[in-house]
């Protein structure tokens, strides 16, 4: 077996390129010369409140007038980034509104150790209903040393659903969208940066399935896609990048949070309520609209999903859980989580692939059936060499016999995969109603 070293070499270089250019962007906003920086993310609201969240930074300068003719300043940056620190006690204010003074919402928030800020603000006057983001001013006022500062006065993007919206849809990242890479960051980032959007980093038919979802039955509804991790914020403009080329709708990418890792504390803090929490604010502020919740069975999202339906009753949809966990021990909090769909008189769908959840959202009146197609062909070329999966469906009629099913192990049968590369089955549990 030959190995081309010189094709593994270069693309080797432009990983490394390309990866540097993506984790360069928020660095370069002081132009090289160092300082404070604002570095404000994607956030969500309602005509009623809008949520924001971002950090307070210094980076050094390195040597800025050298740095200007340096080919290779995308590595600088990153160096760079790497020696930034949060400002920790840092003031800041935010406001949305370009009128007079009365008509201005304010509000004033400070940064944690970290350097990391929450702005919830309630505005004065009705957004403009023309669009989909607003902007949110954003400046540092505390401390006074750093108020001037190149970096010190921002904007923060918004985004607050349209009156056609119809449903709220929030999903779980590492696989649920993509697979996973928070644990396998350089194999994820070796897939995007060097073999492009094609490559095995989404799940096959996902990023049509999440533009149709995004969309609506009308195609016009433009719902809001929430994502939720526990990753790292160090990872953000990496998901960016991904969620760009793969042309999948893009959110409030708020669902980070910060590690926090140091020598005095090597390993991240537990964060079990972290999803819970954001799924639960997004419920309050989505008040009026039905939730759609996508997740995983690998990891935490059966358990807290099923919290969520039992807390909410009425408020969710759907719930689809990839099902990409080969081992029994996760089928538990599944069969925990069929109880309260049933109970709450909703559905729940254990699929194994994108279309399985397309075909079950079109008949559910969750999307456009016209959407299918584009679903099943960006699955099919994604799986040219893969064959069809195979699906077995138990459809339950009314809330005893659906809890039945789980009671005498029929939802563990049909969960569980015979042989190790067995792709696992789609099931679909609901409620009479829904049946």
């Amino acid at each position: 077996m030959s190995i081309n070293v010189r094709g593994t070499y270069q693309a080797s270089k432009r990983l490394v390129r390309r990866v540097a250019h993506v984790i360069a962007r928020p660095v370069k906003k002081d132009r090289g010369s160092g300082g404070v920086l604002i570095q404000p993310y994607r956030g969500y609201g309602s005509t009623n409140e809008f949520f924001l969240m971002g950090r307070v930074f210094r980076q050094p300068r390195l040597g800025f007038r050298w740095r200007a003719s340096f080919p290779r300043r995308d590595l600088l940056d990153v160096v760079r980034r790497v020696f930034r620190r949060g400002i920790r006690n840092g003031v800041l204010v935010a406001q949305f509104g370009q009128g007079s003074a009365t008509d201005n919402a304010t509000t004033r928030v400070q940064t944690d150790r970290d350097g990391y800020f929450q702005v919830r603000l309630r505005p004065l006057r009705q957004p403009d209903p023309s669009k989909q983001w607003h902007a949110v001013d954003l400046e540092l006022v505390e401390p006074i040393k750093f108020a001037n500062n190149l970096g010190a006065k921002v904007q923060g993007q918004v985004f607050v659903p349209p009156a056609e919206a119809r449903r709220v849809i929030i999903s779980d990242i590492d696989d649920t969208v993509m697979f996973t890479g928070v644990v396998n960051k350089l194999k994820m980032m070796w897939r995007l940066f060097v073999l492009g959007p094609k490559s095995r980093v989404a799940f096959p038919g996902v990023a049509a399935l999440y533009r149709a979802l995004h969309r609506g039955p009308s195609q016009t509804q433009l719902n809001p896609m929430l994502y939720v991790s526990r990753g790292p914020w160090s990872i953000y403009e990496i998901l960016q990048e991904f969620f760009r080329l793969h042309q999948i709708p893009v959110g409030p990418i708020l669902f980070l949070r910060e590690w926090g890792m140091s020598i005095q504390r090597p390993l991240p803090p537990r964060a079990e309520d972290h999803k819970l929490d954001l799924i639960r604010d997004m419920l309050n502020l989505y008040r009026d609209l039905p939730f759609v919740l996508i997740g995983d069975s690998g990891q935490h999202d059966p358990e807290i999903y099923a919290q969520v339906v039992h807390e909410h009753p009425g408020r969710v949809e759907a719930v689809y859980i990839r099902n990409v966990s080969h081992s029994a021990e996760r089928v538990r909090a599944i069969e925990e989580l069929a109880k309260q769909v049933v109970s709450a008189g909703s559905t729940l769908m254990l699929a194994g692939d994108s279309f399985a959840m397309a075909r079950h959202a079109a008949e559910h009146g969750l999307i456009s059936s016209s959407c299918l197609a584009e679903v099943l062909s960006e699955q099919q070329e994604a799986q040219e060499d893969t064959p069809e999966p195979r699906a077995r469906e138990l459809e339950q009629s009314s809330e005893r016999l659906g809890e039945k099913v789980v009671e005498q192990d029929m939802l563990r049968d049909a969960l569980e995969t015979k042989h190790p590369g067995d792709v696992p089955p789609n099931v679909t549990i609901e409620s009479k109603e829904d049946h």
